[in-house]
Protein backbone atom coordinates (compact mmCIF):
# COMPACT_ATOMS: atom_id res chain seq x y z
CA UNK A 1 0.00 0.00 0.00
CA UNK A 2 1.55 3.66 -1.01
CA UNK A 3 -0.64 5.85 1.59
CA UNK A 4 2.18 8.10 2.38
CA UNK A 5 0.77 10.35 5.22
CA UNK A 6 4.49 10.46 7.15
CA UNK A 7 5.10 10.38 10.68
CA UNK A 8 5.12 14.16 12.81
CA UNK A 9 8.95 12.77 13.74
CA UNK A 10 10.24 11.99 10.88
CA UNK A 11 14.55 11.44 10.83
CA UNK A 12 15.90 14.62 8.35
CA UNK A 13 18.94 12.95 6.97
CA UNK A 14 21.32 16.27 6.92
CA UNK A 15 24.70 14.92 7.00
CA UNK A 16 26.63 18.05 5.76
CA UNK A 17 25.85 21.21 6.91
CA UNK A 18 27.22 24.30 4.21
CA UNK A 19 28.55 27.19 5.85
CA UNK A 20 26.19 30.28 7.11
CA UNK A 21 27.15 32.47 4.03
CA UNK A 22 25.96 30.16 1.68
CA UNK A 23 22.32 30.93 2.96
CA UNK A 24 22.42 34.48 2.76
CA UNK A 25 20.33 34.56 -0.75
CA UNK A 26 17.68 32.37 -0.63
CA UNK A 27 17.34 31.98 -4.23
CA UNK A 28 20.78 30.53 -4.45
CA UNK A 29 20.48 28.03 -1.48
CA UNK A 30 17.57 26.85 -3.92
CA UNK A 31 19.38 26.72 -6.98
CA UNK A 32 21.87 25.13 -5.74
CA UNK A 33 20.01 22.40 -3.85
CA UNK A 34 18.05 21.63 -7.05
CA UNK A 35 21.02 21.51 -9.41
CA UNK A 36 20.97 18.44 -11.30
CA UNK A 37 18.04 17.43 -9.66
CA UNK A 38 14.88 15.66 -11.16
CA UNK A 39 12.40 17.69 -9.03
CA UNK A 40 10.12 19.69 -11.25
CA UNK A 41 9.95 22.36 -8.72
CA UNK A 42 10.33 23.64 -4.93
CA UNK A 43 9.83 25.95 -2.89
CA UNK A 44 11.25 27.20 0.43
CA UNK A 45 10.04 30.09 3.34
CA UNK A 46 12.29 31.40 5.60
CA UNK A 47 10.77 32.57 9.03
CA UNK A 48 12.73 34.96 11.79
CA UNK A 49 11.62 37.16 14.60
CA UNK A 50 8.19 36.27 14.29
CA UNK A 51 7.90 37.01 10.56
CA UNK A 52 8.61 36.11 7.04
CA UNK A 53 11.75 36.78 5.85
CA UNK A 54 12.24 35.45 2.68
CA UNK A 55 10.60 32.53 0.30
CA UNK A 56 11.75 31.33 -3.01
CA UNK A 57 10.16 28.90 -5.81
CA UNK A 58 11.79 27.25 -9.04
CA UNK A 59 10.88 25.10 -11.45
CA UNK A 60 8.00 24.21 -13.59
CA UNK A 61 4.52 23.09 -12.61
CA UNK A 62 4.61 19.94 -14.47
CA UNK A 63 7.60 18.28 -15.95
CA UNK A 64 6.11 18.21 -19.38
CA UNK A 65 5.53 21.65 -19.76
CA UNK A 66 7.05 25.14 -19.37
CA UNK A 67 4.97 27.10 -16.73
CA UNK A 68 6.78 28.01 -14.41
CA UNK A 69 5.81 28.41 -10.48
CA UNK A 70 5.15 31.54 -8.92
CA UNK A 71 5.42 32.83 -5.41
CA UNK A 72 1.37 32.03 -4.75
CA UNK A 73 1.36 29.09 -6.15
CA UNK A 74 -0.20 26.25 -3.79
CA UNK A 75 1.40 22.83 -2.88
CA UNK A 76 0.29 19.54 -1.21
CA UNK A 77 1.94 19.94 1.91
CA UNK A 78 0.75 16.46 3.20
CA UNK A 79 1.09 15.11 6.83
CA UNK A 80 2.02 18.57 7.77
CA UNK A 81 -1.52 19.69 7.76
CA UNK A 82 -2.11 17.55 10.59
CA UNK A 83 -1.41 19.84 12.94
CA UNK A 84 -3.98 22.33 11.55
CA UNK A 85 -6.30 19.28 11.77
CA UNK A 86 -5.31 19.86 15.76
CA UNK A 87 -5.74 23.55 15.95
CA UNK A 88 -9.01 22.89 14.48
CA UNK A 89 -9.90 20.45 17.19
CA UNK A 90 -8.19 22.96 20.23
CA UNK A 91 -10.77 25.62 18.74
CA UNK A 92 -13.64 23.45 19.53
CA UNK A 93 -12.09 21.93 22.88
CA UNK A 94 -11.72 25.75 24.07
CA UNK A 95 -15.23 26.30 23.35
CA UNK A 96 -16.44 23.48 24.74
CA UNK A 97 -17.88 21.80 22.05
CA UNK A 98 -15.65 18.56 22.28
CA UNK A 99 -13.16 17.59 25.61
CA UNK A 100 -9.62 16.30 24.89
CA UNK A 101 -10.75 13.31 27.78
CA UNK A 102 -13.85 12.20 26.40
CA UNK A 103 -14.14 8.57 25.96
CA UNK A 104 -14.45 7.28 21.98
CA UNK A 105 -17.53 5.45 23.60
CA UNK A 106 -18.96 8.79 24.77
CA UNK A 107 -18.27 10.62 21.84
CA UNK A 108 -19.61 8.11 19.41
CA UNK A 109 -22.07 6.28 21.47
CA UNK A 110 -24.03 4.64 18.30
CA UNK A 111 -20.47 2.96 17.36
CA UNK A 112 -19.17 1.90 21.33
CA UNK A 113 -20.92 -1.74 20.57
CA UNK A 114 -19.38 -2.76 17.59
CA UNK A 115 -15.59 -0.60 18.05
CA UNK A 116 -13.26 -3.25 19.51
CA UNK A 117 -12.93 -3.35 23.52
CA UNK A 118 -9.44 -1.58 23.17
CA UNK A 119 -10.47 1.33 21.33
CA UNK A 120 -13.61 2.63 23.83
CA UNK A 121 -11.73 4.53 25.99
CA UNK A 122 -9.30 6.52 23.44
CA UNK A 123 -9.61 10.03 23.52
CA UNK A 124 -8.76 12.99 21.63
CA UNK A 125 -5.33 13.59 22.70
CA UNK A 126 -5.04 9.38 22.15
CA UNK A 127 -6.26 9.80 18.52
CA UNK A 128 -4.16 13.30 17.98
CA UNK A 129 -0.84 12.05 19.44
CA UNK A 130 -0.18 8.67 17.78
CA UNK A 131 -1.34 7.13 21.23
CA UNK A 132 -4.50 5.52 20.14
CA UNK A 133 -2.85 2.08 18.92
CA UNK A 134 -5.19 2.60 16.08
CA UNK A 135 -3.19 0.91 13.06
CA UNK A 136 -1.44 3.43 10.63
CA UNK A 137 -4.34 2.80 7.61
CA UNK A 138 -7.47 0.41 6.50
CA UNK A 139 -5.82 -2.34 6.74
CA UNK A 140 -8.53 -3.98 4.13
CA UNK A 141 -6.96 -2.41 0.82
CA UNK A 142 -9.87 -3.32 -1.14
CA UNK A 143 -11.86 -1.35 1.12
CA UNK A 144 -9.29 1.60 1.21
CA UNK A 145 -9.43 1.76 -2.21
CA UNK A 146 -13.35 1.76 -2.63
CA UNK A 147 -12.83 5.43 -1.26
CA UNK A 148 -11.26 6.98 -5.00
CA UNK A 149 -14.26 6.35 -6.16
CA UNK A 150 -16.80 6.82 -3.59
CA UNK A 151 -19.59 9.57 -4.71
CA UNK A 152 -20.94 9.59 -1.19
CA UNK A 153 -20.55 13.31 0.90
CA UNK A 154 -17.02 13.33 2.34
CA UNK A 155 -18.31 13.28 6.39
CA UNK A 156 -20.31 10.47 5.23
CA UNK A 157 -17.01 8.54 3.77
CA UNK A 158 -15.13 9.40 6.48
CA UNK A 159 -18.22 7.71 9.23
CA UNK A 160 -17.88 4.62 7.04
CA UNK A 161 -14.40 4.29 7.38
CA UNK A 162 -13.68 4.72 10.85
CA UNK A 163 -17.01 2.41 11.46
CA UNK A 164 -14.80 0.04 9.69
CA UNK A 165 -11.50 0.55 11.08
CA UNK A 166 -12.38 0.63 14.98
CA UNK A 167 -13.37 -3.12 14.29
CA UNK A 168 -9.60 -3.77 13.34
CA UNK A 169 -7.32 -5.39 15.58
CA UNK A 170 -4.89 -2.52 17.37
CA UNK A 171 -1.64 -2.17 16.31
CA UNK A 172 -0.20 -1.50 19.70
CA UNK A 173 -2.21 -1.49 23.04
CA UNK A 174 -4.07 2.04 23.17
CA UNK A 175 -1.32 4.52 25.48
CA UNK A 176 1.33 1.93 25.23
CA UNK A 177 3.99 3.61 22.53
CA UNK A 178 3.92 6.41 19.55
CA UNK A 179 2.57 4.20 16.83
CA UNK A 180 1.44 6.59 13.54
CA UNK A 181 -1.83 6.55 12.02
CA UNK A 182 -3.39 8.53 9.51
CA UNK A 183 -6.39 7.01 10.83
CA UNK A 184 -6.54 8.67 14.15
CA UNK A 185 -6.92 11.52 12.30
CA UNK A 186 -10.38 10.81 10.66
CA UNK A 187 -11.42 9.62 13.61
CA UNK A 188 -10.90 12.96 15.68
CA UNK A 189 -12.52 14.77 12.05
CA UNK A 190 -15.84 12.88 12.51
CA UNK A 191 -15.92 13.33 15.91
CA UNK A 192 -15.70 16.76 15.02
CA UNK A 193 -17.97 16.86 12.24
CA UNK A 194 -20.90 14.99 13.84
CA UNK A 195 -20.32 17.51 16.97
CA UNK A 196 -21.00 20.49 15.11
CA UNK A 197 -22.93 19.51 12.01
CA UNK A 198 -20.37 21.13 9.53
CA UNK A 199 -17.95 19.40 7.28
CA UNK A 200 -14.54 19.18 8.36
CA UNK A 201 -13.91 21.90 5.19
CA UNK A 202 -16.08 24.25 6.83
CA UNK A 203 -14.68 24.05 10.39
CA UNK A 204 -11.27 24.39 9.17
CA UNK A 205 -12.47 27.44 6.99
CA UNK A 206 -13.92 28.65 10.09
CA UNK A 207 -11.46 28.00 12.56
CA UNK A 208 -8.03 28.11 11.09
CA UNK A 209 -7.72 29.64 7.78
CA UNK A 210 -10.64 32.36 7.71
CA UNK A 211 -8.87 33.57 11.42
CA UNK A 212 -5.09 33.68 10.28
CA UNK A 213 -6.12 35.04 6.68
CA UNK A 214 -4.85 31.82 4.94
CA UNK A 215 -6.94 32.71 1.51
CA UNK A 216 -5.60 29.98 -0.76
CA UNK A 217 -5.91 27.17 1.85
CA UNK A 218 -7.78 24.30 1.12
CA UNK A 219 -8.06 20.30 0.88
CA UNK A 220 -7.58 17.66 -2.22
CA UNK A 221 -5.45 17.46 -5.12
CA UNK A 222 -4.05 20.72 -7.27
CA UNK A 223 -5.70 20.93 -10.64
CA UNK A 224 -4.89 22.04 -14.25
CA UNK A 225 -3.12 25.24 -13.88
CA UNK A 226 -1.51 24.56 -10.78
CA UNK A 227 1.63 22.98 -9.47
CA UNK A 228 1.02 19.52 -9.97
CA UNK A 229 2.81 16.30 -7.60
CA UNK A 230 5.05 13.84 -9.58
CA UNK A 231 6.07 10.16 -9.49
CA UNK A 232 7.54 8.09 -11.69
CA UNK A 233 8.89 11.01 -13.48
CA UNK A 234 5.77 12.00 -14.75
CA UNK A 235 3.04 14.49 -13.39
CA UNK A 236 0.30 13.05 -11.23
CA UNK A 237 -3.29 14.25 -13.25
CA UNK A 238 -5.25 11.87 -11.46
CA UNK A 239 -5.93 10.21 -8.01
CA UNK A 240 -8.09 6.88 -8.94
CA UNK A 241 -6.15 4.23 -6.53
CA UNK A 242 -3.56 3.84 -3.67
CA UNK A 243 -1.18 3.58 -5.70
CA UNK A 244 -2.01 7.50 -6.98
CA UNK A 245 -1.49 8.76 -3.59
CA UNK A 246 -4.72 9.19 -0.80
CA UNK A 247 -8.35 9.55 -1.19
CA UNK A 248 -9.83 13.61 -0.57
CA UNK A 249 -11.83 11.85 2.33
CA UNK A 250 -8.36 11.39 4.11
CA UNK A 251 -8.02 15.79 3.99
CA UNK A 252 -7.93 15.54 7.75
CA UNK A 253 -4.94 13.04 7.91
CA UNK A 254 -2.66 15.41 5.76
CA UNK A 255 -4.26 16.36 2.14
CA UNK A 256 -4.32 20.07 2.26
CA UNK A 257 -2.95 22.58 -0.17
CA UNK A 258 -1.93 26.36 -0.31
CA UNK A 259 0.88 28.74 -0.84
CA UNK A 260 3.97 29.13 0.83
CA UNK A 261 2.82 32.36 2.47
CA UNK A 262 -0.30 31.25 4.06
CA UNK A 263 1.48 28.42 5.39
CA UNK A 264 3.89 30.23 7.15
CA UNK A 265 0.75 32.03 8.53
CA UNK A 266 -0.52 28.88 10.25
CA UNK A 267 3.89 28.31 11.58
CA UNK A 268 4.25 31.90 13.01
CA UNK A 269 1.09 31.70 14.92
CA UNK A 270 2.26 28.45 15.91
CA UNK A 271 5.80 30.27 16.71
CA UNK A 272 4.28 33.32 18.73
CA UNK A 273 1.98 30.51 20.57
CA UNK A 274 4.99 29.16 21.86
CA UNK A 275 5.67 32.82 23.74
CA UNK A 276 2.19 33.05 25.33
CA UNK A 277 1.25 35.30 21.96
CA UNK A 278 -0.99 33.00 19.30
CA UNK A 279 -3.77 34.70 17.87
CA UNK A 280 -5.65 31.36 17.32
CA UNK A 281 -5.46 29.49 20.85
CA UNK A 282 -5.08 29.66 24.81
CA UNK A 283 -1.91 28.71 25.40
CA UNK A 284 -2.64 25.68 27.24
CA UNK A 285 -3.84 24.45 23.82
CA UNK A 286 -0.29 25.79 22.36
CA UNK A 287 1.85 23.92 24.88
CA UNK A 288 -0.26 21.13 24.71
CA UNK A 289 0.43 20.86 21.12
CA UNK A 290 3.91 21.52 21.78
CA UNK A 291 4.85 18.97 24.20
CA UNK A 292 5.59 15.30 24.15
CA UNK A 293 3.38 13.06 25.29
CA UNK A 294 4.33 10.41 28.03
CA UNK A 295 7.01 7.73 26.41
CA UNK A 296 6.74 9.66 22.75
CA UNK A 297 8.76 11.91 21.23
CA UNK A 298 5.32 13.94 19.44
CA UNK A 299 2.96 16.23 20.87
CA UNK A 300 -0.22 17.21 18.92
CA UNK A 301 0.72 16.77 16.58
CA UNK A 302 4.47 18.18 16.07
CA UNK A 303 7.23 15.71 16.17
CA UNK A 304 9.37 17.52 19.15
CA UNK A 305 13.66 16.96 19.30
CA UNK A 306 15.84 18.04 21.58
CA UNK A 307 18.25 19.12 18.78
CA UNK A 308 18.09 18.53 15.32
CA UNK A 309 21.18 18.28 12.34
CA UNK A 310 23.54 19.75 15.38
CA UNK A 311 21.10 22.61 16.26
CA UNK A 312 20.06 23.39 19.11
CA UNK A 313 16.24 22.67 20.19
CA UNK A 314 13.91 22.29 21.41
CA UNK A 315 12.63 21.82 17.34
CA UNK A 316 8.95 21.25 16.24
CA UNK A 317 9.41 19.06 12.91
CA UNK A 318 7.12 17.76 10.62
CA UNK A 319 7.44 15.94 7.72
CA UNK A 320 4.29 14.71 4.88
CA UNK A 321 3.98 13.28 1.68
CA UNK A 322 1.50 11.74 -0.32
CA UNK A 323 3.93 9.66 -2.63
CA UNK A 324 3.87 12.80 -5.10
CA UNK A 325 4.47 15.50 -3.09
CA UNK A 326 7.27 16.17 0.00
CA UNK A 327 7.23 19.09 2.25
CA UNK A 328 9.18 19.17 5.63
CA UNK A 329 8.85 21.84 8.18
CA UNK A 330 11.01 22.75 11.15
CA UNK A 331 10.35 25.84 13.61
CA UNK A 332 13.06 26.24 16.46
CA UNK A 333 10.31 28.08 19.19
CA UNK A 334 13.02 29.28 21.26
CA UNK A 335 14.90 31.20 18.44
CA UNK A 336 11.47 32.60 17.17
CA UNK A 337 12.75 31.23 13.67
CA UNK A 338 11.83 28.20 11.00
CA UNK A 339 11.94 26.99 7.50
CA UNK A 340 9.36 25.60 5.76
CA UNK A 341 10.40 23.40 2.21
CA UNK A 342 8.10 21.94 -0.43
CA UNK A 343 8.63 20.10 -3.75
CA UNK A 344 6.34 18.48 -5.96
CA UNK A 345 7.59 15.44 -6.19
CA UNK A 346 8.74 12.15 -4.03
CA UNK A 347 12.29 10.37 -3.44
CA UNK A 348 11.99 8.60 -5.90
CA UNK A 349 12.52 11.68 -8.06
CA UNK A 350 15.29 13.17 -5.38
CA UNK A 351 13.13 15.35 -3.54
CA UNK A 352 14.37 14.38 -0.52
CA UNK A 353 17.90 15.27 -1.32
CA UNK A 354 16.83 18.87 -2.58
CA UNK A 355 14.83 19.39 0.32
CA UNK A 356 17.75 18.06 2.55
CA UNK A 357 20.29 20.19 0.97
CA UNK A 358 17.93 23.94 1.75
CA UNK A 359 17.69 22.59 5.34
CA UNK A 360 21.38 21.68 5.58
CA UNK A 361 22.20 25.18 4.34
CA UNK A 362 19.77 26.93 6.42
CA UNK A 363 19.58 25.22 9.63
CA UNK A 364 23.11 27.34 10.66
CA UNK A 365 21.80 30.25 10.24
CA UNK A 366 18.21 29.75 12.59
CA UNK A 367 19.93 28.05 15.44
CA UNK A 368 22.73 27.45 17.27
CA UNK A 369 24.81 24.72 17.58
CA UNK A 370 23.73 22.39 20.51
Amino acid sequence: MRIRLFAAAAALILTTAISASAAEKLDAVLATAMAGSKVPAAGVLVMRNGQVEDQAVAGVRRNDGKDAVTPDDVWVIGSTGKVMTVAMVARLVERGTLSWDTSLEQMLPDLAKAMRPEYRQVTLIDLLSHRAGLPRDLRNTKALNSYFGDTRALPQQRLAYITAALKEKPALKPRSAFSYSNTGFLVAAAIAERATGKTYDELMQAEVFGPLGMATAGSGATHDGQIRGHSNGKPKLEVKREADGVPAMYAPAGFLHMSLADWARFNLDQLAGAKGKGKLLSPASYQLMQTAQPGSGAGLDWGVQASIAGRKGPALVHQGSDGNWLAVVVLFPDQDSGVLAVANAFEDMGADVVINGMLGTLFPTLAPAK
